[in-house]
C-alpha cells in the first residue's frame, strides 16, 4: 500500500512554518483518504491536520489550501473511520492481564471500553487514570448488583433487600464508579431475578448520587420495568420475544435510555480468515471448525435482530458492545448488526459517535476539530461492506501510529 510507504513522511512542522523545536507543536497532515466522520458525515478526498494530540483540522481537498504546501501523509485509496467504542466488555482484575487485553483491543481499532460489573479489587478504577502504551483507554464499573446466583461468580454484590441494593451503591460511590451495573434475569429459570423493588433501590439511589445504571436484561417484562424505574442503559437486547407497542411507547417517553445491543451469535458459519497471523493457526482451525448452521441460535438471534431493528427505526438511541473478553468480537458485532438491517453507516455511528456519548467521553467518537487523533486507516470502504473494518492498515492514539507489529508479536504468544 502507498500509505505504508509513506508513513515514514507524516509532517513535523510549527504552525508558524518554522524549524521544530522544544515547546513547538508537532503537526501531521493526512490527505486523499475518503473520511468517514463517525456521526453520518463522509468527506471524500479529505484533508485532516493532527495536532498534539487532537484533530486540528478536518476538511476536503478543495477546502484545505496551504495546509498542503508541504509533506504529508497519502492515504489515497484508504478509508479512515474513528477508532471504536465498546460500550460493554469483560477486563481481568489482573493488572498485566488487563494492560494485554487493552493493548489487543486497540490493536483491533476499539480506543476505549469499559467494564461491566466483573471487576475485583481497585486495579480496575486505578488503571483509568493511566496512560499506557499502544492501549486503549478504559473505565469500570467495578462490582455490578444481582440477586443470589450460587454457582456463577461471587464477584458482584448479592442483595437481597433494599437495604443491601443501597448499601451496594453507596459503595459504589465512594469508589467513583462511572456506572452502575446490575443483572436482572433468573438465568434461564434457575435463580429468583432482582425483583422491581430491589432494582427500583438500586436506581433511585444511584441517580441521587448522580450515577447512571446499566441493566442486563433478558425479558421484555422485566425492560418495561426497569423503563418505569428509571433505567439508563439497557446492556443487552430483549430476548425472550418480539417488543410490542407498550415498551415502544415507554422508550419514546424517555428518549435518553441508551441499547446496547450484545447480539448474541447468528447462527451460520463465519470466515474468520481475517484472524489469520494474530491468532495461532491450530487455534483458528479449531474456531473454524466450530463454524456450523445452529438452528437454535439462528432462532435466537432473530429475536434479537426485529427488536433491534425495530427499536433502531423507532428512534432509540443505540451503541455498541460486546460482552465477554475477545478483542477481536468487536468486528463480528459489526457484521452482526448490520445482518438486523442497520445500515453501515448507522452500526459505525452506534460504534462511534453513540458509544463515546454513552461513556461521556466527549472528546473521541468522531473525527471533529478539538477531539482526540482516535482513528483506524482501511484498505476499503466499510460502508460498501462493514467487514471491511477488518482491513486495517493502520491504527492511531492520540495522534501517534500504534505499533500494531509488535501487538500482534504479542497475540501470537511471541
Amino acid at each position: 500500500m502507498r500509505f505504508k510507504l509513506l508513513l515514514g513522511l507524516a509532517v513535523i512542522w510549527s504552525c508558524a512554518g518554522g524549524d521544530s523545536g522544544e515547546g513547538t507543536p508537532s503537526t501531521s497532515v493526512f490527505e486523499g483518504a475518503r473520511l468517514i466522520i463517525g456521526d453520518g458525515r463522509v468527506i471524500e478526498d479529505a484533508v485532516f491536520v493532527v495536532e498534539d494530540e487532537i484533530f486540528a483540522w478536518v476538511g476536503s481537498r478543495s477546502e484545505a489550501g496551504e495546509m498542503l504546501s508541504g509533506e504529508s501523509v497519502d492515504l489515497s485509496g484508504s478509508t479512515v473511520m474513528p477508532a471504536l467504542v465498546n460500550a460493554h466488555f469483560h477486563l481481568s482484575s489482573d493488572r498485566a492481564e488487563r494492560i494485554s487485553q487493552l493493548q489487543h483491543m486497540l490493536y483491533y481499532g476499539t480506543a476505549a471500553t469499559i467494564s461491566l460489573g466483573l471487576d475485583e479489587g481497585e486495579v480496575g478504577l486505578r488503571m483509568r487514570e493511566e496512560e499506557l502504551a499502544d492501549a486503549a483507554r478504559s473505565q469500570s464499573a467495578g462490582r455490578g448488583i444481582t440477586s443470589p446466583e450460587p454457582g456463577r461468580t461471587e464477584v458482584p454484590y448479592w442483595v437481597t433487600s433494599e437495604d443491601e441494593a443501597r448499601a451496594a451503591v453507596t459503595e459504589l460511590v465512594a469508589q467513583n464508579v462511572d456506572v452502575v451495573k446490575i443483572w436482572v434475569d433468573s438465568r434461564g429459570g434457575s435463580y429468583d431475578r432482582l425483583t422491581p423493588e430491589l432494582y427500583g433501590a438500586v436506581i433511585d439511589e444511584a441517580h441521587k448520587n448522580d450515577l447512571r445504571v446499566t441493566a442486563h436484561v433478558y425479558s421484555l417484562e422485566d425492560a418495561k420495568g426497569l423503563l418505569r424505574a428509571g433505567i439508563d442503559i439497557f446492556a443487552h437486547g430483549i430476548r425472550d420475544t418480539d417488543v410490542d407497542e407498550e415498551l415502544i411507547q415507554l422508550w419514546t417517553n424517555r428518549p435518553h435510555v441508551i441499547l446496547v445491543p450484545n447480539l448474541p451469535g447468528p447462527g451460520f458459519p463465519s470466515d474468520l480468515s481475517w484472524l489469520s497471523g494474530t491468532i495461532g493457526a491450530a487455534e483458528l482451525e479449531e474456531m473454524g471448525e466450530n463454524q456450523v448452521e445452529r438452528p437454535a441460535a439462528q432462532e435466537a438471534f432473530g429475536i434479537q435482530a426485529r427488536n433491534l431493528l425495530r427499536l433502531h427505526e423507532a428512534g432509540v438511541a443505540i451503541a455498541f458492545g460486546t460482552d465477554g473478553s475477545s478483542p477481536w468480537a468487536a468486528h463480528l458485532e459489526l457484521e452482526d448488526m448490520v445482518r438486523t438491517g442497520m445500515s453501515p453507516a448507522d452500526v459505525i455511528i452506534s460504534a462511534t459517535a453513540n458509544s463515546a456519548t454513552l461513556l461521556e467521553m466527549e472528546d473521541i467518537g468522531t473525527v471533529d476539530v478539538g477531539k482526540k487523533a482516535n482513528f483506524i486507516v482501511l484498505d476499503a470502504n466499510p460502508l460498501d461492506d462493514i467487514t471491511n473494518t477488518r482491513r486495517i492498515s493502520a491504527v492511531y492514539l492520540d495522534g501517534e501510529a500504534v505499533d500494531r507489529e509488535a501487538v500482534g508479536f504479542q497475540l501470537l504468544g511471541g
